[in-house]
């Protein structure tokens, strides 16, 4: 029997081992599998190219569970005494001091940077033995024992075949880990894709009346997974079934990219575009990574662009190792590589599938809206890429490629200093009166209710030239896009409380009913909304049957046609409450709001400004310059007013 120290240069390597590895336990599991992978594998290499010569037979790594142990078992190359005293007992690290401070954050950077994945079995266990036999002719099997301290006995032992044997014996504080399903639950999420079978105990099947084990294995993993795979093999159901098997109770996926590069690195996975109907499933399932199948992490930040990270699937290189830290990855020209590939290969996808099957992406756009903008807004080159079949959609669902929507109203929605003007509506039933006002003068609504619509539109008015996004319920539709040849003007205040009498007057007379009449005069439209009560209106020399109103709804009428709408309180109600509100609108058409209601002049030299958003309410009598002194608190800006001409100068 031999003894002696392991050689450390801290004085006990295991405390340390207990204490900043703590957190992260359980990976001591997932340690000890690859490890015994590694050995099986380079047992097949050596059989390969002839240098073992015997019989490989079951090569099947085995996890087994005892009263106070946990065992792994492989059938790989073995150890002989003397490799033992090379890699288990020389761990040569120096300034013990520097080490605790480097590495006290990062669990994987300890295991990885010291090959200290076999040590992290004294995470979890009070004493570790090694019984191993190596593949060489004539080995003698041998025996390692530590209990936790810097020494260790090795002796030889009895051991019939080649491979080794590892013997945890768990300490009384991780108890847990004895427990079958808590080492299932580990073994599928380390050891789901190992190249080489491992087997957790035996089948069960229902006997009897209960479970009972069967003589045939319980093999944890798929040795070849879908990844590993030429797409040339594969058909759109094994796509579709991988998926499944990654993401039980998931939607099927819309599409899924097939990676496989070996130049300039390393790397080979599928990432899945998903169904999302929640923000909460954006965050359940994510891309996990591995490492040569050994899996690694699902926290890609760094390896993938921040948009990519809402995709799912698995990617796996050898180029990024076991012990990824969040430093190592923001310096590593490799991952960088990597993350630029990706962002190619997704929207290469995503081309391909816009220009041999636009029906079909189209159809996918809801879906796919969210990753593209996302993907638009954080990250310039996708945006270069992507801006070719990224599309708009309209209140009568019809799509469009940027340049085509940009065709599609150039004639009719430029104002007279040459801005194109995009009109745009949030929710089509709450604003269905604008949306039909706009189209009934010729114009095109587009609709942005999405998640990210607020930020695109901001995006997109820097990226666009000359071009300005309006909510349709922003103003009424005439001063919507004005237009040198033809003038809108409001109906003078005397004149639509006129207007508003003779409406009435068609109505019938019901206790506590309150209502509200806009018109318009240019287009000979006028709009009544009700607040509480209940009307029914009849147009004066049409056939209609009339429209009765609710509380909240509102009819628009144009010449003889009659629509009935929902209202929202804040937009038609303000000239009972004596407000003025701005909602999600820009400084340039909140100014061109200003100008009519308040009847001044507002000349602009600052320009940087129109396009900021803004969102606000105010009482109308605190008047106009009022409003303007809120709205520089978020824009910088100063400005005079001339009393004499009523104009107002921003600078």
């Amino acid at each position: 029997m031999q003894k002696g120290n392991i050689g450390v240069t801290t004085e006990n390597i295991f405390p340390v081992i207990k204490k900043f590895l703590y957190s992260d336990h359980e990976i001591f599991l997932r340690e000890l599998v690859s490890n015994a992978v590694d050995a099986t594998q380079k047992l097949k290499t050596l059989s390969s190219i002839g240098e073992f010569k015997g019989e490989v037979g079951d090569l099947t790594v085995h996890v087994s569970l005892g009263k106070d142990t946990i065992t792994v078992s492989d059938h790989g190359i073995g150890l002989t005494a003397e490799e033992i005293d090379k890699y288990i007992n020389q761990i040569a690290f120096s300034g013990a001091n520097d080490f605790l401070e480097k590495y006290k954050n990062d669990a994987n950077a300890i295991i990885g940077h010291f090959g200290l994945g076999f040590y992290s079995a004294f995470m979890v266990a009070k004493k570790v033995e090694i019984i191993t036999k190596s593949y060489q002719e004539g080995a003698q099997a041998v025996k390692w024992t530590c209990d936790g301290s810097p020494e260790f006995t090795i002796e030889d032992t009895d051991k019939a075949e080649r491979g080794t044997d590892i013997v945890l014996y768990i300490d009384d504080d991780c108890k847990e880990f004895l427990e079958e399903a808590r080492i299932s639950s580990l073994l599928k999420k380390y050891c789901s894709f190992l190249p080489i079978p491992v087997a957790f105990g035996k089948k069960k099947e229902w006997k009897d009346g209960k479970q009972v084990e069967t003589a045939e294995d319980n093999i944890i993993n798929d040795s070849n997974p879908l990844w590993t795979l030429k797409p040339s093999e594969l058909k759109d159901e094994d796509y579709k079934k991988f998926y499944r098997d990654l993401y039980p109770m998931s939607d099927e996926p819309l599409f899924w990219i097939h990676l496989n590069v070996d130049y300039p690195f390393n790397l080979t996975g599928i990432l899945y575009f998903p169904k999302v109907k929640s923000n909460i499933e954006l965050n359940k399932n994510k891309i996990q990574l591995y490492c040569n199948q050994v899996y690694v992490t699902d926290s890609v930040e760094g390896i993938v662009p921040d948009f990519l990270t809402l995709l799912h699937g698995v990617l796996d290189s050898p180029d990024i190792p076991l012990n990824v830290s969040r430093s190592y990855l923001q310096s590593d020209a490799n991952v960088k590589k990597i993350s630029t590939y990706i962002t190619k290969k997704v929207s290469d996808r995503l081309q391909s599938i816009f220009k041999n099957d636009r029906k079909q992406f189209e159809e996918k756009w809801n879906d796919l809206k969210i990753f593209i903008n996302y993907g638009m807004l954080t990250q310039e080159d996708f945006y270069d890429r992507a801006k070719d079949f990224a599309l708009f959609t309209d209140t009568d669902s019809k799509y469009y490629t940027f340049e085509e929507y940009k065709t599609l109203i150039k004639d009719s929605q430029t104002d007279k200093d040459g801005n194109l003007i995009y009109l745009y509506a949030n929710n089509k039933d709450e604003q269905y009166s604008y949306i039909e006002a706009a189209k009934n003068k010729g114009y095109n609504v587009l609709l942005m209710g999405g998640q990210l619509d607020v930020a695109m539109v901001s995006m997109l008015e820097q990226k666009f030239e000359k071009v300005r996004f309006t909510r349709v319920d922003s103003d009424v539709v005439d001063n919507l896009i004005v237009k040198e040849d033809k003038a809108k003007d409001v109906l003078e205040a005397d004149k639509q409380e006129v207007l508003s009498v003779i409406f009435k007057s068609q109505l019938p007379q019901i206790e506590k009913t309150e209502f509200n009449v806009m018109a318009y005069a240019a287009d000979s439209v006028w709009e009544t909304s009700l607040l509480e009560g209940a009307v029914e209106i009849l147009v004066p020399g049409s056939n209609n049957s009339g429209m009765r109103l609710e509380p909240n709804t509102m009819a628009s009428l144009k010449g003889n046609r009659l629509v009935k709408g929902r209202i929202k309180e804040a937009d038609y109600f303000l000239w009972r409450e004596g407000l003025l509100c701005f909602n999600d609108i820009s400084v340039r058409d909140m100014i061109e709001k200003l100008k009519l209601y308040y009847g001044v002049d507002i000349v602009v030299n600052n320009t940087r400004i129109l396009k900021n958003r803004y969102t606000g309410k105010f009482r109308t009598k605190d008047g106009v310059e009022h409003v303007l002194k809120v709205l520089r608190l978020n824009n910088k800006f100063t400005y005079t007013k001339d009393d004499e001409t009523n104009v107002i100068t921003i600078n």
